[in-house]
């Protein structure tokens, strides 16, 4: 992996966590690191999750069906996260 692949993971994942967050009402409480972090993990949920149902497609650059991906499974991480919450 290269540092041009490094840099299209962490924008691709500040745009899909920062468009989540916006979704999910979560946007006041997420800074830049979270939205990040957020997209990144939403990336490979989003990935695992399309690649499940038959949709064969993931992060592949900087790009719309990348941003896609990242943000589907990042809002399928902030969902899960506030189930959790709300069950402690």
């Amino acid at each position: 992996m290269d540092i041009i692949n490094i840099l299209a993971w962490i924008i691709v994942g500040a745009i899909a966590g920062w468009l989540a967050s916006i979704v999910m009402k979560t946007n006041a409480s997420q800074g830049l690191l979270m939205d990040i972090i957020v997209g990144i993990v939403g990336g490979i949920i989003g990935g695992f999750v399309l690649s499940a149902v038959g949709v064969n497609t993931g992060v592949t650059g900087f790009n719309i069906t990348s941003v896609l991906v990242a943000f589907i499974g990042a809002v399928i991480l902030l969902a899960l996260l506030r189930l959790i919450r709300r069950a402690a």
